[in-house]
């Protein structure tokens, strides 16, 4: 299994904190040579929580994603599939 990192688990935090089934929620890390992709699954119910209307919890999460990936030294896209 594939470490888990400080970004990985914020996202994940968050995400649980907004949904009604945290149990549901996965965090895919996927690393390419320039960025890091942080694939978010919720349950199909939540999902209109996670991405809020018209997406202003989604670009939250994505504002909070890119500001910890470069405090890190890093860049980090969020997918929310």
């Amino acid at each position: 299994m594939e470490e888990r990192d400080r970004i990985q688990e914020l996202v994940e935090f968050v995400a649980k904190s907004l949904v009604d089934e945290p149990d549901e929620v996965r965090v895919n890390k996927l690393s390419s040579v320039h960025s890091t992709i942080y694939e978010l699954r919720v349950a199909p119910d939540d999902m209109g929580r996670v991405i809020g209307k018209k997406g202003r919890v989604a670009n939250a999460l994505r504002t909070l994603l890119r500001i910890a990936a470069t405090r890190e030294g890093k860049r980090a896209i969020l997918e929310i599939v």
